[in-house]
């Protein structure tokens, strides 16, 4: 349903660094998705009485930040749509099926970006692309970098942590099963929290 990867989308944080002129990162430096501490989530109305709330377990990426350039590049995200856990079984193998993420046919989703409008309180939009059910459309997600630091223990490596949100409409997939008769809502909300490492 919802997608991104990254994407647990994901990702945005390489953004809006540039906004934080005290850190000594190298120029290109490459970072990568902790996966234990990235969550790609999403909610969608139900027969317009909740929304309810799913997850993806399992999103990989990475990003390139060049600080000279206040840029991100090679941004990269992507998600295993089996790994979808809506905390209902027989809900989770609907979704999985040719109904919405149809994962037999379109195991990943990925999301690629690379432009950016950052403000200087750190607040900025990362617009890129979604490819989904085979299809690719334009995706653009609100980001806020959380923090940029060194961690403070196990590997000690440069990290950033961001939040961002963003929508989307699963018909413009071809994700149609429910819209017509609002059974499953059209509009997807995404909801991802990221923390990136940096690679040296």
């Amino acid at each position: 349903m919802i997608l991104v990867s990254l994407r647990k989308m994901c990702t945005a944080a390489v953004l809006i660094v540039a906004t934080f002129a005290s850190n000594t990162w190298a120029a290109g430096d490459r970072y990568t998705l902790d996966p234990s501490h990235t969550t790609v989530a999403f909610l969608i109305t139900h027969v317009g009485y909740a929304k309810t709330l799913g997850l993806f377990e399992d999103v990989s990426g990475s990003l390139n930040f060049d600080q000279a350039n206040s840029t991100v590049n090679d941004i990269a995200i992507t998600v295993a749509t089996d790994s979808v856990n809506t905390a209902d079984e027989a809900r989770d193998k609907h979704v999985r099926s040719k109904d919405f993420l149809n994962v037999k046919k379109h195991p990943e989703m990925t999301f690629t970006a690379a432009s950016t409008v950052i403000d200087a309180n750190g607040y900025g939009e990362i617009s890129g692309e979604l490819n989904l059910l085979g299809q690719t459309h334009p995706l653009v997600l609100e980001v806020q970098l959380n923090k940029a630091d060194k961690y403070p223990f196990g590997h000690k490596r440069f990290t950033l942590g961001v939040s961002a949100k963003g929508e989307l409409l699963r018909s413009q997939y071809g994700m149609n099963y429910g819209v017509a008769d609002a059974l499953v809502g059209d509009s997807v909300e995404m909801i991802i929290e990221v923390e990136a490492i940096a690679d040296k």
